[in-house]
């Protein structure tokens, strides 16, 4: 007897196994899937390298999974797109001496909102894509709801807060109650081509990791060097440009010191870089612009949560008050080191996520 067909989905296949297992186990549940690689970049782009996540090799691998499985296959272009929302941001957003997530904006304006503008589109039912998060619908709050993946060493609601209600409704993410060695298991039964493919670690559009080199070229101009100085205004030396350094950096000052000291503060409006020893680092209190909420639609009363300020972190037990429709105030328990403005802050209610915001001022 023939499965019942569950609904047409479109799935996100950057090349990678886990987009590639997640077209699989759609098929193998009873949706109708569909596979589309989204092209961020034009081939002669002076920045692609071998390395990052959407290049030409990556579109030909996702094909071949697309053509074993049997089922449709297509390439977007996204490109303008992707300059506009992503590439455009991120450059400003150093200018203006912040650390910012571009991850986060191509999720929140790529594959989740023009790729899924694009499916309801073409008539289809959801997106798919195989990031390590699970959705769920509350009946009783009447929302839908984001959790961690299962796997806590590879979840990636994180980078995923930005999610509205309309768009999670039509999201399936069917790696989240796995683990990344099952995937992998998956595609090497399978034979796939990409069952032994290694992850990216960098920026797709930076992969060698130097992001003042891009934003320059990017800018066609260079950054003037400027004092190296403490808090009270003492001069340790020269740096190389303030778009170099981040909050929290050490490596990579190129002084000769008698104590470590770390980037704490960037004074773009007098070129400075300013440096402190590292309990000075730390601090309890942020505020978040660009909110966006996916467990309640407005925090009404100061309420206690889980944040964290980094990708990688644990994490930390806190208080939030929202101050306006896009901005919230968070007061951890404990100092948190080197917060980084730009970067998001995600708050959680165990593995739920209540919502989260790109870090303001701290």
């Amino acid at each position: 007897m023939a499965q019942e067909q569950k609904g047409r989905v479109l799935v996100g296949m950057s090349g990678g196994v886990d987009s590639a297992v997640c077209a699989y186990l759609l098929q193998q549940q009873g949706y109708d899937p569909t596979g589309v690689n989204c092209r961020f970049f034009n081939n002669d782009d002076a920045f692609i390298r071998e390395k990052t996540c959407c290049s030409l090799e990556d579109a030909a691998d996702a094909r071949a999974v697309a053509y074993q499985l049997g089922i449709p296959f297509h390439v977007f272009n996204f490109t303008e797109d992707f300059r506009r929302s992503v590439i455009e941001p991120f450059v400003q957003s150093y200018v203006n001496g912040e650390t910012p997530n571009p991850c986060i904006e191509c999720n929140r304006h790529l594959k989740f909102d023009k790729l899924l503008r694009r499916a309801m589109e073409l008539e289809f039912d959801f997106v798919a894509t195989g990031h390590y998060a699970r959705v769920s619908f509350d009946n009783g709050s009447g929302r839908y709801l984001l959790h961690k993946g299962a796997d806590e060493t590879k979840d990636q609601s994180y980078v995923l807060y930005c999610l509205t209600q309309q768009q999670l409704s039509h999201t399936l993410l069917p790696l989240g109650g796995m683990r990344k060695s099952e995937v992998r298991e998956i595609a090497q039964s399978l034979g796939f081509v990409n069952a032994e493919k290694h992850e990216s670690q960098d920026i797709c559009f930076v992969p060698d990791g130097d992001y003042a080199g891009f934003i320059e070229k990017h800018l066609g101009k260079t950054f003037p060097n400027g004092p190296f100085v403490t808090k009270d205004g003492t001069v340790l030396g020269t740096h190389r440009g303030i778009i170099r350094y981040t909050v929290g950096q050490r490596r990579g000052l190129g002084l000769a010191l008698p104590a470590p000291l770390y980037v704490c503060e960037k004074d773009l409006k007098n070129n400075r870089v300013v440096l402190c020893p590292n309990e000075e680092l730390f601090t309890k209190t942020l505020t978040a612009r660009d909110i966006n909420l996916i467990a309640l639609s407005s925090i009404d009363r100061p309420m206690r949560v889980k944040a964290k300020v980094r990708y990688k972190q644990s994490e930390q037990w806190a208080t939030v008050e929202q101050t306006d429709d896009s901005h919230f105030r968070l007061v951890f328990d404990e100092g948190q080191r080197a917060i980084a403005k730009g970067q998001a802050v995600v708050l959680y209610d165990g593995d739920t996520v209540v919502g989260g915001g790109t870090i303001d001022a701290v």
